[in-house]
């Protein structure tokens, strides 16, 4: 049987309940982890952007590189650059500089250039005499750079910032660290964090686990909870419907008992002892005092609620506990749903008993007809507080059990009309 959309949305939902701490955690625990990643990276390159401009502005700043620079600026020509020899003795000078700058700033080389671009100082002593690959014109202009630019060791972050002698600008400085620096000291950074990571997600996990824990208990409380009330529901319509049928039955002891058929009044306590409830009602005939009684006493009990009851119903018809049964509830009921006419006819045609409870009472809406017959439906309000709408449940299934059907529709009165269909009980 497959289950109704209702449970298998509440399980989806309790499942999603029970994993969802864990999914917040890991969540939390991974975005943390990206943005203090990201967070890392941002500030390991502001960082050394800073450095690598500062290191370049404070040595362009330096009389001996002035000095140095300005020394040469005249040796070459934009037709006709310098070379290696011709800057001997600036390289001289300020090699040892550059390389001393490089051990203690933490940076990967110091370039220092003629007002042509070409380099005077370089960690490796080929490129020196060599015009720059990358753009300076800005820098030659007075304009200092910093940025990502690719060179003979690579893409590096780089800061260039130009030499001034007086107005005159003799050079550039330029300052560098490689972007594969950059990504170690980023992943260094990240391998310090993911300890802690770790330890969190662990921590969040082991959390979040009791939580899910707690969860799922509850739930199964709420379960055993719902079971036993369900349970107790079952109990409550079972004793509902056996104190219903009880009364009937008193009913009809009262009629036999007040005209002295104290015999008829035995067999019948003897035969409804055992089956007193609908699902098990006896189809063993009664008596003629008995259906007789039977119906006087509905009569005295539908004129105490306010309606007046005749009766259409020949003496020698063969009536047993369900017959009366199914009389009965249809006449209280429409009593009770306030007609004050109600009218009870039986006859047998061809081996089928045809009845008919006819009101002039409110009637019943077609749309309520379906609910009408189900267990705890009522029109009427439950002063008592011990439930409703427990007649017509009775009487349906009743009539369902002998093979017959049950209609409903609108009498000649203007009331309701239940017309049924039983086989003869024998």
């Amino acid at each position: 049987m497959r289950d109704s959309p209702a449970p298998a949305t509440a399980r989806v939902v309790r499942r999603a309940l029970v994993v969802l701490p864990s999914v917040i955690v890991l969540s939390a625990v991974a975005l943390t982890t990206v943005i203090a990643a990201a967070v890392q990276e941002r500030r390991i390159r502001d960082d050394t952007a800073d450095r690598v401009f500062e290191v370049a502005a404070e040595l362009a700043e330096l009389d001996d590189v002035r000095t140095a620079a300005a020394s040469v600026s005249e040796v070459g020509t934009t037709s006709d650059l310098a070379n290696a020899a011709d800057l001997a003795p600036a390289t001289a000078m300020l090699q040892p500089l550059a390389d001393l700058v490089e051990r203690t700033a933490g940076v990967f080389y110091v370039v220092i250039t003629d007002d042509e671009g070409v380099r005077i100082t370089h960690p490796e002593p080929a490129q020196r005499g060599l015009q720059v690959e990358t753009a300076n014109a800005t820098v030659l202009a007075g304009t200092p750079f910093l940025g990502t630019e690719s060179g003979p060791s690579g893409p590096s972050l780089r800061a260039k910032v130009p030499i001034r002698d007086g107005d005159d600008i003799v050079g550039i400085v330029a300052v560098g660290v490689l972007e594969s620096r950059l990504l170690t000291e980023r992943d260094e950074a990240l391998g310090a964090l993911l300890p802690w990571s770790l330890g969190a997600l662990v921590a969040g996990t082991l959390a979040s686990s009791l939580l899910a824990a707690a969860i799922e208990r509850r739930f199964r409380r709420a379960d055993a909870a719902a079971a036993e009330q369900e349970q107790m529901g079952r109990t409550m319509t079972a004793l509902r419907e056996q104190a219903h049928e009880f009364g009937t039955r008193l009913h009809v002891l009262h009629g036999l008992v007040s005209h002295g058929d104290t015999r008829d009044a035995l067999d019948y306590i003897s035969a409804a002892a055992p089956t007193l409830t609908a699902r098990a009602a006896s189809d063993t005939l009664l008596a003629p005092s008995v259906v007789s009684a039977s119906l006087e006493a509905l009569r005295a009990e539908v004129a105490a609620i306010g309606a007046h009851l005749e009766v259409q119903v020949d003496r020698d018809l063969p009536v047993d506990d369900a017959v009366m049964l199914v009389l009965t509830n249809l006449c209280r009921n429409a009593a009770e749903a306030g007609a004050g006419r109600v009218r009870c006819s039986l006859s047998e045609i061809g081996g089928i008993l045809h009845g008919a409870v006819d009101d002039d009472g409110p009637g019943l809406d077609p749309h309520d007809v379906e609910r009408a017959f189900a267990a705890g439906y009522s029109s009427k309000p439950d002063v008592a507080g011990t439930g409703r709408g427990l007649g017509l449940d009775l009487v349906r299934r009743a009539v369902s059990e002998r093979g017959g059907e049950i209609l409903v529709g609108r009498s000649a009165w203007g009331g309701a009309r239940f017309a049924f269909e039983m086989t003869v009980p024998t």
